[in-house]
C-alpha cells in the first residue's frame, strides 16, 4: 500500500509537464473550522481548526490539509488525476494520513472516484499501520448533491467494520462557506450501543493564490 501511495504520488509529478501548456497551474488555500470534527463518521475532536494548500494543473491535483485533533494534528497529504467523462468524472489517486501527536497512527489509501450528475462514488483501499500489526481495509461512500443539500452513505470492510449517514446543507453567507450536517454513525464507528447522532456545523474560506 505505501508503494501504491508513493506511485501516485510519483506518476502525477511526471503527467505534469504532459498537461496542455495553455493550461495554467492553480494554487489555492483553504481554513476552516467545524463544531465536531468527524471523518467517516467517526469522532476525531471538539471545535476543531483546519487548513490546507491545493495545486491544480488540468486534471492532476496534489495538496495537503491539516486538523486539529486535540492531542497534536492530523496532517494529510494527497494526489490524484480525474478525468472530465461527459457530464461526468473519473478520478484516481492517493492520500497519507499522519498524525503529529499520540493521537493515531498512519493510514495510507488508494483512491479511487466517480460520478455522474449529482452522484458521487468514492472507493477507498488502505492500510492502517499501527503496532503490534497493521490492518488492511476498505471504504466504500456513495453521496448525492443537489442546490446545496447532500447525503451521504458510507460502510468500512476488511479488518475495519461500521457504517455511517450524514445528511446536510452548504451555503454561502458573507463570503463564507457554511454548512451545517446531521451524522449517525452506528455502533462499530462510536463505541456506543445504539449508535450516536450528532449535529455539526462548519465553515470555510477557500483563497485563490494563483
Amino acid at each position: 500500500m505505501r508503494r501504491m501511495f508513493v506511485a501516485t504520488a510519483v506518476a502525477a509529478a511526471v503527467l505534469a509537464p504532459m498537461v496542455g501548456s495553455a493550461q495554467e497551474l492553480e494554487v489555492s488555500a483553504n481554513a476552516g473550522w467545524v463544531s465536531e470534527y468527524y471523518y467517516r463518521g467517526i469522532f476525531q475532536n471538539t471545535s476543531s481548526a483546519s487548513g490546507g494548500f491545493d495545486l491544480a494543473l488540468g486534471g492532476l491535483y496534489a495538496g495537503t490539509w491539516a486538523a486539529d485533533v486535540g492531542d497534536g494534528n492530523e496532517v494529510d497529504l494527497y494526489a490524484g488525476y480525474e478525468l472530465a467523462v461527459g457530464e461526468g468524472y473519473l478520478g484516481i489517486g492517493g492520500t497519507g494520513y499522519f498524525y503529529t501527536g499520540d493521537f493515531d497512527d498512519t493510514y495510507l489509501e488508494a483512491n479511487l472516484t466517480a460520478g455522474f450528475g449529482p452522484l458521487g462514488v468514492e472507493f477507498s483501499i488502505g492500510t492502517y499501520e499501527t503496532e503490534p500489526e497493521s490492518a488492511d481495509y476498505w471504504f466504500l461512500g456513495v453521496t448525492a448533491e443537489q442546490e446545496g443539500l447532500f447525503v451521504t452513505v458510507g460502510t468500512f470492510g476488511a479488518d475495519f467494520e461500521g457504517m455511517y449517514a450524514e445528511a446536510g446543507y452548504g451555503f454561502t453567507v458573507a463570503d463564507l462557506d457554511a454548512s451545517v450536517s446531521w451524522i449517525y454513525s452506528d455502533e462499530d464507528l462510536a463505541g456506543l450501543e445504539g449508535g450516536d447522532h450528532t449535529l455539526v456545523f462548519g465553515v470555510s474560506k477557500t483563497f485563490a493564490i494563483r
